[in-house]
């Protein structure tokens, strides 16, 4: 059997990718999460093989997650990650990738091909939507320093400069830089236009 966990914070779709799995004969859903920094202690905790995990969650991401368990390899407990995730795009595919993710598919994958990412993830295949390998090689890599995907980031929620200074620590002025590089990297003509067009890249 192939001891999986399913890490999502919706509780609806964590419950169905959990129901649909389960109908397969070789595989076991052991574990459930809703936050990103209750996946290594539960991977630990229950022996799981391959842990599918969503990119947006609280605490930490899934792409934060895959790179932790790639981590925890190296003391003994070794766990495959895939990221399952209604966020197709390039910037994510290659973030995970990087960060240790041997899988990547969208949610609206078919239950079958789910089933198949699993059993061909655990046998020590790589697994990545065809549509979205194909797009990422015609997406340019992020030209935005951490830093100001650290301002986008905060931009995100509709804080303005006052409050991001203050999240990041940062003078009003470094932000405004910020944020104005960004608008010029993105082509864009305001900080609201900028922030989407790096999200809509993965880029954040």
């Amino acid at each position: 059997m192939i001891r999986v966990l399913v890490a999502d914070d919706q509780d609806l779709v964590r419950g169905a990718l959990a129901a649909l799995l389960a109908t397969e004969r070789d595989i076991d859903v052991v574990a459930e999460v809703g936050r990103g920094d209750e996946v290594v202690d539960a991977v630990r905790e229950h022996r799981v093989d391959v842990a599918l995990l969503d990119i947006e969650m609280p605490g930490m991401t899934g792409i934060e997650a895959a790179e932790e368990l790639q981590a925890l390899a190296a003391s003994g407990t070794s766990c495959r990650s895939v990221i399952v995730t209604t966020f197709g795009r390039p910037g994510y595919l290659r973030a995970a990738l990087a960060a240790g993710a041997t899988g990547f598919v969208v949610k609206d994958t078919p239950a079958s091909q789910l089933a198949e990412t699993v059993r061909r993830v655990h046998r020590g295949l790589r697994v990545v939507d065809s549509a979205l390998a194909e797009e990422s090689l015609f997406t340019p890599d992020s030209p935005l320093t951490a830093r100001e995907v650290e301002v986008c980031r905060a931009a995100r929620s509709g804080a303005g400069v006052r409050q991001i200074a203050a999240q990041l620590h940062l003078s009003q002025g470094t932000v405004r830089n910020h944020l104005s590089s960004v608008i010029g990297k993105t082509g864009t003509s305001n900080r609201f236009e900028a922030v989407g067009v790096a999200d809509q890249n993965g880029w954040l």
